[in-house]
């Protein structure tokens, strides 16, 4: 695999733009991403995990998070984070859009979390 300048900035918490596979199997489309999986994770693997990046933000499903400072993120539109994950390599990502704030981050986390039956303790 050949490294990219953007890959080296690509950590949990980053937005990127993303070729995304359909859950069909069939066809893809380039769509903003969260990056979930952790530094070390993405470090050590050629790929990285990601929740997908909507703008329907009319339509809130169990696990959905609302990106408050979406702007600062890098997205153009208000948007939110679904609890639809995707194991994507490294080389589909087309470029880091910008950084998710702590503080979504953390309800972004503990949303998706709830809906994978994950508990995350409380950090100090």
């Amino acid at each position: 695999m050949i490294r990219t300048p953007y890959m080296t900035r690509i950590k949990r918490g980053s937005v990127v733009l993303v070729e995304v596979v359909f859950s069909s199997g069939f066809g893809a489309k380039l769509r903003p991403a969260l990056v979930i999986s952790t530094s070390e994770y993405n470090k050590n693997r050629g790929e990285v995990i990601v929740s997908g990046i909507t703008s329907n933000t009319k339509q809130l499903h169990d696990g959905d998070t609302v990106i408050s400072e979406w702007e600062k993120a890098g997205l153009k539109v208000p948007s939110l984070a679904t609890a639809i994950l995707q194991t994507v390599k490294k080389d589909r990502i087309q470029k880091c859009l910008g950084q998710i704030d702590e503080l979504d981050f953390a309800r972004i986390e503990k949303n998706i979390s709830a809906v994978i039956g994950f508990s995350i303790a409380d950090k100090k």
